[in-house]
């Protein structure tokens, strides 16, 4: 039994929380504070269910000017902040503390303008990333970055991991997508960053606020660009006998020069997951399965699945599938939206998102399927392919500890080798809780030293999302 013993709150320290919460209910409407113990419990975790605390209190502003009132109090008072938006973050990036206040942005859901003539739309930070596209689908736009959360995650939460997507091979990530926030900083100025067009004169501050993980400020506005609708899209199926064959598959697609839209990998353990809940049709008698996508008219799409099926059949392509109609589009893209979710019927699991470069496909997966045997469990890796975006997904049982902390370990090797085979901790899902103690594999003392300096800049008191990105150890030599 732990040593640790639970013991009750000091009167001074529930006198203080008293003291907060009261201070914020009269900052915010009623409805837009939760303090009650059992309506904070929602807010305790994110997706990345490891790690678990309840808030002081959650609020849920409705406007710009009520964060920056909340805000202002918090760093008046010593109050840290932890900002969220859907909790849809797989890295633990929305996990709050026991001493701090969640600001939340689902309240903030309008699409204040939207600019077909400079292909442009302006959107509070709680708007969901599909319902961007689904407003200005029937005029012939969409928004590009597509995460799989994408029904669910918000503009907020995008810009803070700076999500991709399946298509972001040839659309890029959020940062690519985004051209200006207003954001309010940590003592509750608020500040408009970019505007409504490319490469805003100045330092560019969009890069920096984009991908910062709610430790600069909270973004409550965005504007973001609008593309035309491609003349037409069709996805592909192309399956393999190994998921190293489909890996060196990959690159040398992208090595030929050739742009699909979109290139996602799935081995035999995630068609299986994915085929078992979709009914998407993808073949079962592979042991891996890339999901090729090309657009543009009948003619280029055509010209370019020519090509790349040449490729393909120089790696032994199995079977090769091409979708019929729009409704075998939707099912494909279905089945590889889905993984996540169809993953988490059959068993509990940890998500990496390490990238690597092409030319490594093949190494890295071999050894993570390595690595998750050593440890005794299973893995599933479905990813990003066209862009070295993995994401395998490490099967255990959460309540098993032994399992927990196997599975914890063999995710944390597979970064390591990321990283060792010349590529990153974290893709798109952010660093967060989970990959904070790896921050010094890629990066030197002296690389954070400067990423603290930078912090420290906007938030010299750690307020903002504390805990997050940056090794416990470094806190205190950030603060020097």
């Amino acid at each position: 039994m732990s040593a640790i013993q639970f013991l009750e709150p000091r009167s001074d320290v529930l006198s203080r929380r008293a003291a907060i919460r009261a201070a914020l209910a009269g900052l915010v409407p009623a409805d837009c504070l939760v303090t009650e113990e059992r309506e904070l419990v929602p807010f305790e975790t994110d997706a990345f269910t490891a790690y678990r605390r309840v808030p002081l209190a959650v609020v849920l502003p409705e406007t710009t000017a009520q964060v920056a009132a909340v805000m202002k109090y918090c760093a008046a008072n010593g109050v840290p902040v932890v900002p969220r938006g859907a909790g849809t973050s797989l890295a633990g990036g929305a996990i709050p503390q026991e001493d701090a206040v969640v600001i939340g942005v689902s309240k903030m859901s309008r699409i204040l303008d939207v600019d077909f003539a400079n292909r442009v739309a302006r959107v509070q930070a709680g708007v969901t990333n599909l319902r961007i596209s689904d407003e200005v689908s029937a005029d012939g736009f969409f928004y590009a970055p597509d995460p799989s959360s994408q029904l669910a995650c918000t503009i907020a939460g995008n810009i803070a991991m700076n999500s991709g997507g399946a298509h972001c091979l040839k659309y890029g990530v959020t940062t690519n997508n985004l051209l200006g926030v207003t954001m309010v900083l940590a003592d509750g100025e608020i500040v408009e960053i970019g505007g409504s067009h490319l490469d805003a004169a100045g330092y560019d501050l969009l890069g920096l606020v984009c991908g910062s993980e709610g430790q600069l400020g909270i973004v409550t506005e965005a504007t973001v660009r609008l593309l035309a609708k491609p003349e037409g899209a069709r996805p592909v199926l192309f399956g393999f006998d190994s998921s190293e064959v489909a890996g060196a598959c990959v690159a040398d697609i992208i090595a030929a020069g050739i742009i699909p839209v979109a290139i996602e990998f799935m081995d035999k353990q995630a068609i299986d997951i994915c085929e078992a809940f979709a009914k998407a049709g993808y073949p079962m008698d592979v042991e891996a399965l890339l999901i090729v996508e090309v657009e543009g008219s009948d003619a280029e799409m055509q010209a370019m699945l020519e090509r790349i099926v040449e490729i393909a059949r120089t790696h032994s392509v199995k079977r090769v599938k091409e979708s019929q109609s729009a409704m075998e589009a939707a099912a494909i893209w279905k089945g590889r939206k889905s993984a996540f979710g169809a993953t988490g019927r059959v068993a509990d699991y940890i998500c990496m998102d390490g990238t690597v470069p092409l030319g490594q496909l093949s190494h890295v997966l071999r050894e993570t399927a390595s690595i998750v045997e050593r440890y005794g469990l299973r893995v599933a890796n479905v990813f990003h392919a066209g862009d070295g975006n993995m994401h395998p997904l490490i099967l255990y049982n959460v309540n098993d500890p032994v399992e927990a902390g196997k599975a914890e370990a063999a995710g944390m090797d597979i970064l390591k080798l990321c990283v060792d085979a010349g590529g990153c901790l974290t893709g798109e899902h952010g660093v967060g809780i989970e990959k904070r103690d790896l921050m010094l594999h890629q990066f030197s003392r002296i690389d954070l030293d400067q990423q603290l300096r930078t912090r420290a800049a906007f938030d010299p008191a750690w307020l903002l999302n504390p805990s997050k990105v940056f090794p416990l150890t470094m806190r205190g030599e950030a603060a020097e």
